[in-house]
């Protein structure tokens, strides 16, 4: 098992500054939140993108994901939707990182207008991202939150270029066992976001382990070669604990758990 935390955690924070807490708590890889506030996103320069990875490798870190903010369901227009897919796989790829993160987005519109947005997006997109040797990953997340909602359109795109994120937060919220989850994304599932929370109806992020999620039986079903990446989402909770000095317990945790599931 790989270890990965989200820049989600550590808002505006220098790239540099999240690798080496990265690198000094044991974790192989960070997803970097690809907007505008952070120091790298689609319209970075070539030679901040250089930079950023030099920055990485130096480090020992990986970049694990390029978590961007297209939303590949959401009604309008299909070429926005691409050009913001585009761009970010050619940020991803040019930081090494294999994958790029997306949402569904798909609001209020039906359930088949929704998943056929997306199936014909993701398929447009698809190819660009293969080539790049870039995968997309689909979250399950608002207008999709359950794996079995994210693969009704993953299994309907059909192409090794695009898959899953697994957020555990979204399908719990939804109901989902973390065993079926894992089973409706079985031949799509790019890595796991791992997080905690303080109950459905507060979703103020904690440290793992102290919230009210079904960590150890999520972990348990992840794969055992994967990824988990922590989320912790300091960013749209301002007064919550500064995820550094967690790190290292929330690290340890995960182990702990992958350890007990093996």
């Amino acid at each position: 098992m790989k270890y990965a935390f989200s820049t989600l955690g550590l808002p505006g924070a220098p790239l540099d500054c999240s690798a080496a807490l990265a690198a000094s708590h044991g974790f192989d890889g960070l997803e970097l939140r690809a907007h505008p506030e952070e120091p790298l996103h689609p319209d970075s320069p070539a030679t901040e993108r250089a930079a950023g990875l030099r920055t990485l490798t130096a480090a020992g870190v990986t970049a694990l994901a390029v978590a961007g903010y297209a939303r590949v369901a959401a009604p309008g227009a299909d070429e926005p939707v691409l050009t913001e897919l585009r761009g970010l796989i050619q940020l991803a790829a040019d930081l090494e990182a294999p994958y790029v993160r997306v949402f569904p987005g798909g609001a209020d519109l039906p359930e088949a207008a929704a998943d056929a947005h997306a199936v014909r997006r993701l398929l447009a997109a698809a190819p660009f991202a293969e080539r790049h040797g870039v995968r997309i990953l689909l979250e399950t997340h608002d207008s999709h939150r359950t794996a079995a909602a994210a693969a009704r359109v993953l299994d309907r795109v059909a192409h090794p270029g695009v898959g899953a994120v697994w957020d555990i937060l979204h399908t719990w919220l939804a109901g989902e066992p973390p065993a079926r989850s894992r089973q409706a994304l079985a031949a799509h599932l790019g890595y796991v976001q791992v997080k905690d929370v303080r109950s459905a109806q507060d979703l103020t992020p904690t440290g793992l382990g102290t919230g009210v999620l079904p960590l150890p039986e999520a972990v348990a079903a992840a794969p055992a070669d994967g990824w988990l990446c922590w989320e912790y989402e300091k960013r749209w909770y301002p007064d919550a604990a500064d995820l550094p000095a967690q790190l290292a317990c929330g690290r340890g945790y995960l182990q702990s758990l992958v350890a007990r599931a093996r």
